[in-house]
């Protein structure tokens, strides 16, 4: 075992003293050793309840043979953060969770791992980590919210109370439609109830095969998600000693791809880019980003999922047969998927979705009758992005697949918000948010509350908007993040003036500036870097170690 290095011999007699000061006994030595990572936190609503599920994991461990210890993690709440400088800290977090596993699991050489996250950069931090640790690991996530309904039946959601507010500000809802939509959209506990960045990233860990069935779609806070964990919490002490279940035998080349065709399937957060090619460099896979426009062109998309002009949620999907039947349906169309790819339950992906049914067609689409022959998200290219930019394909107005408007220029978020509550942003705008990427924010904001503004004014479906920052899951629309090189660097963004046309073409995948070359090399001899007045500390180091989002915006090892 890996842990004899701290419980085996005469020598180690400290070690085991320590340990019996925590409750082990003679019998504990001679059982693995299994680490139990959870985010629990009060302020998450996909995570005050996690601690309970820590109880059911640990008390599993045991009958199962094994020796539960229990650490936290940090988490960052992206919708309570969003619109305000606590946002700078969201994607850094990520970082400090992947360090918090990579420190606990090697100093007290844990023979495997059991993670439990829930939301935002909580789950590729994890999945990072554990990929550092490289030791048997089950992901088992805390589990979707509950959509939430109006007084009329009407399906709501975050997205919905975001919006709500640009609805506000133009006078198209009452104190008292804003007020039942606040108290409605989060009926419960979970992670957001549509396809945003959490859902997202549960869903490709079954994807990859480190999760079981189930882990993205099944409800948190019900007796299925309850067998779940006693499920998942069994299933790691029997792996706990066998090499082939390693994370880096599981997560790898065939893992990645994996995550990206169901990606395409069901138009997840636009985030999952940023991540999946974190986890990649992680994982010790080279995976460049052009690469998904390949996959997409190969992968119909064929579940559209709130935000996606869609009213369907998670519970959706699940009642219609859950992530396995939306593989079984990809698997019918090509051979998009590398079925053959091993899971962490032992069987390989092909033989997980053998018996997968899509139980409704009107939810999960049939392979033959996508919502789109394409996938539903997107990497675009040209002279504004020459290092690529993301956008949602799925979530945006069929008549904003090309769109050329003219440039008006906000150098943060917060300028951005004030422009557009005031009224400045017109029908025909390309709206550009500067200086937000990972080194700029620093941190890489989220941008839905722009969006959503944009959205709630009626503006959705004639504006875009572009920025080096990133998007919410939640966001809609015409909205292209992760601009590379990002204005920090000197990218092209950071050269754009008020007026300049800009054209962008999904289908072709296209981000232009419509400017020579010469005007752009003028402009550059006259361009200063904006600099932010920075006084965190760890925030500082942040950017100085940062890479740009087209490279998963990860931490360089050597300046």
């Amino acid at each position: 075992m890996r842990s004899d290095i701290i419980k085996r011999g005469w020598e180690k007699t400290p070690h085991r003293s320590l340990l019996r000061a925590t409750g082990l006994k003679d019998e504990d030595f001679d059982k693995p050793f299994i680490g139990i990572a959870n985010s629990h936190i009060d302020i998450i609503p996909g995570h005050f309840f996690l601690k309970e599920y820590g109880e059911i994991v640990k008390e599993a461990i045991r009958e199962a043979g094994g020796v539960p210890f229990e650490f936290n993690t940090i988490g960052v709440d992206d919708g309570i953060a969003m619109g305000h400088d606590g946002m700078l800290y969201s994607l850094p977090s990520r970082e400090l969770i992947a360090d918090s596993i990579e420190t606990v699991m090697n100093a007290h050489k844990l023979d495997a791992l059991i993670c439990i996250p829930n939301c935002d950069k909580i789950v590729p931090g994890m999945l990072m980590g554990a990929l550092r640790v490289n030791v048997p690991t089950v992901f088992i996530s805390g589990g979707p919210m509950a959509a939430g309904h109006l007084k009329d039946g009407t399906p709501v959601d975050l997205a919905t109370a975001f919006e709500a507010v640009g609805k506000k500000s133009q006078g198209q809802m009452s104190d008292e439609e804003l007020y039942e939509i606040e108290c409605q959209a989060c009926p419960g506990g979970g992670s957001c109830s549509g396809m945003f960045t959490a859902n997202s990233m549960n869903t490709l860990c079954e994807a990859m095969g480190v999760a079981l069935p189930g882990n993205g779609t099944v409800l948190a806070l019900t007796p299925e998600r309850t067998e779940m964990l006693k499920t998942a919490a069994r299933r790691v002490v029997q792996i706990a000693l066998d090499d082939r279940f390693k994370m880096r035998n599981i997560l790898n080349e065939k893992a990645v791809h994996n995550a990206f065709v169901v990606d395409m399937a069901m138009g997840g957060s636009s985030n999952t880019v940023l991540h999946m090619l974190a986890i990649a460099n992680e994982a010790g896979v080279e995976f460049d980003i052009t690469k998904i426009n390949a996959i997409s062109k190969q992968v119909a998309h064929i579940a559209k999922i709130s935000p996606a002009l869609s009213t369907v949620h998670m519970e959706d999907i699940h009642r219609a047969g859950g992530v396995s039947a939306v593989m079984a349906e990809v698997a019918k169309r090509g051979h998009a998927l590398k079925t053959d790819a091993l899971t962490v339950t032992g069987e390989s992906l092909g033989e997980r979705i053998k018996e997968a049914k899509n139980l409704d067609e009107s939810i999960i689409r049939p392979a033959e009758n996508p919502f789109s022959p394409v996938g539903g998200l997107a990497i675009l290219t040209g002279n504004l992005a020459q290092e690529g930019a993301v956008v949602k394909t799925g979530a945006i107005d069929p008549n904003m697949r090309q769109f050329t408007g003219k440039a008006i220029c906000f150098d943060s978020q917060a300028e951005a918000i004030v422009g557009i509550t005031e009224g400045r942003v017109k029908a025909g705008h390309v709206v550009v948010i500067r200086y937000e990427g990972p080194k700029g924010g620093p941190g890489m904001q989220e941008m839905l509350s722009p969006t959503s503004l944009i959205a709630g004014m009626g503006l959705g479906d004639k504006v875009a908007l572009i920025t080096d920052g990133r998007f919410s899951g939640a966001t809609r629309g015409a909205s292209i993040g992760h601009v590379s090189p990002e204005a920090a660097e000197g990218g092209v963004i950071a050269l754009i003036e008020e007026g300049d046309t800009i054209s962008i073409d999904v289908d072709r995948y296209e981000l232009k500036l419509m400017v020579d070359e010469q005007t752009l090399q003028r402009r550059r001899g006259h361009w200063q870097p904006r600099k932010k007045a920075i006084d965190s500390k760890w925030l500082k180091r942040y950017s100085l170690l940062v890479s740009n989002a087209s490279a998963g915006a990860v931490l360089k090892t050597e300046l």
